[in-house]
């Protein structure tokens, strides 16, 4: 258990962040970032923003993956769910979270 009840796994160059462990994606959403430093900062910034955003979703607990790639980062955003609730909609909202230009911009400021 890490920063404040989150776990934290690194893995090579891998990262995931979960409250509850093992993690688990009943729902996600992938997109591409850019290389930052601090893949840490990164990973609760976006757990922040994911959790505003489907905090009315009931059983949801998110968690965030990043993998390095030649290209850059891929980041897997999403979490569990103990409860019932249309997918679609739950992973439409992700994906908002995620391609938000505002939000991208303060994320990779802020783990830069």
């Amino acid at each position: 258990m890490g920063h404040r009840g989150w776990h934290m796994q690194r893995d090579g160059e891998a990262l995931t962040l979960a409250r509850r462990w093992p993690p688990r994606f009943d729902l996600s959403v992938e997109t591409r970032l850019p290389r930052v430093a601090r893949k840490g900062r990164l990973a609760h910034q976006v757990r922040q923003d994911l959790w505003r955003a489907l905090q009315d979703l009931r059983g949801f607990s998110p968690c965030v993956s990043l993998r390095e790639t030649p290209e850059g980062l891929v980041l897997r955003a999403g979490g569990q769910l103990d409860g019932a609730a249309p997918r679609a909609v739950a992973e439409a909202r992700i994906a908002a979270v995620l391609e938000d230009r505002g939000n991208r911009a303060r994320w990779i400021g802020w783990a830069a």
